[in-house]
């Protein structure tokens, strides 16, 4: 099925942690099909210069402010009412999870409820990004969006995917009480340009340590598995979720699953290195296994990913290698 454009020209949508890297390329989507945009985001982990090219945009709005503490109703972008509420902020790299918890927590739970209520206010479909982390180390392959998931509660990794379920279960209950429109997105592993070289993400790091000529960290043996999606591919996904009226929970990805050693042996030969590879000790509550069942995505949003991994590491590479000079 092919789901119509349902948000673009006179629509206003909020982008929350709109300088960040899935985020920002959504806002560039949004504007580019005719939206005004305002994104909200405290740089926390985003960055001016993800959004640096919109900033003389007229229908482009950048708000300074911290979601969690409520959305700034002093602000001129803020007076209007928001057709859609896209609530993408939130730290998501393992560094991240150590380094600052409570924010995490706080975005996933005090922020959601802020926005739902004025998702509520505006009458607005309100997107949740949720994530492929609400499976945890999943006992289900690939994993489908009626499986509940294996979840350490109190590991270092919780605080991502507890605020995450949280955010589900508190969009789902303004959904059945107060009715609201509502779409969640699980999104899986997700690379491309505007990463953060130190995110502590596996394509990041290994692209760095391969443009400088390091070795490649692999975490355990290198066995464990992701499914990669390129961000433009994820982009579209998160487009027609917003422009149907499904609900979710939906898995959006891609099923190119590899393993951590082929990724760093891929990304080797890319970029022309002559890095080795090294093992490091792997990290707590780390997913064996991650691949998403797309039957949804594709049955109810007519979703298909198309960039291939060698083309989308590809640019990803030549964007990191400008970047690092």
């Amino acid at each position: 099925m092919a789901v119509a454009q349902r948000f673009g020209a006179e629509h206003r949508v909020l982008v929350t942690g709109g300088a960040g890297f899935v985020p920002s390329h959504l806002v560039d989507a949004l504007v580019a099909r005719g939206c005004t945009v305002v994104a909200v985001d405290n740089f926390i982990t985003g960055s001016k210069d993800n959004v640096a090219h919109l900033a003389d945009h007229p229908r482009f709005t950048l708000v300074e402010a911290d979601v969690s503490d409520g959305l700034p109703s002093h602000h001129p972008a803020m007076t209007e009412p928001f057709d859609a509420i896209m609530h993408l902020a939130s730290p998501a790299s393992p560094t991240d999870f150590a380094s600052i918890p409570i924010e995490i927590l706080r975005v996933g739970s005090l922020a959601t409820l802020h926005l739902l209520d004025r998702a509520v206010t505006d009458r607005a479909r309100f997107i949740l990004a949720s994530t492929s982390e609400a499976y945890g180390d999943p006992q289900v392959h690939p994993q489908v969006e009626t499986y509940w998931g294996n979840v350490n509660p109190v590991g270092v990794r919780s605080v991502y995917d507890e605020a995450k379920r949280f955010a589900e279960a508190s969009t789902m209950a303004y959904h059945r009480y107060h009715g609201l429109d509502v779409g969640i997105v699980r999104i899986f592993n997700t690379y491309g340009p505007r990463m953060r070289p130190d995110d502590g993400r596996a394509i990041p790091t290994f692209i760095t340590q391969a443009l400088r000529g390091e070795s490649l960290t692999v975490h355990g043996t290198g066995t464990q598995t992701r499914s990669i999606c390129y961000v433009d591919d994820l982009v579209r996904g998160i487009l027609l979720l917003l422009d149907s009226t499904e609900t979710g929970p939906i898995n959006c990805g891609t099923e190119h699953e590899v393993t951590m050693r082929e990724l760093a042996e891929t990304i080797v030969a890319l970029t022309g290195s002559e890095s080795n590879i090294t093992y490091v000790t792997r990290t707590a509550d780390d997913p064996e296994m991650r691949r998403p069942d797309l039957t949804l995505a594709r049955e109810r949003l007519g979703y298909q990913p198309t960039i291939s991994p060698q083309e989308g590491l590809r640019r990803t590479i030549e964007h990191f290698s400008h970047r690092l000079g």
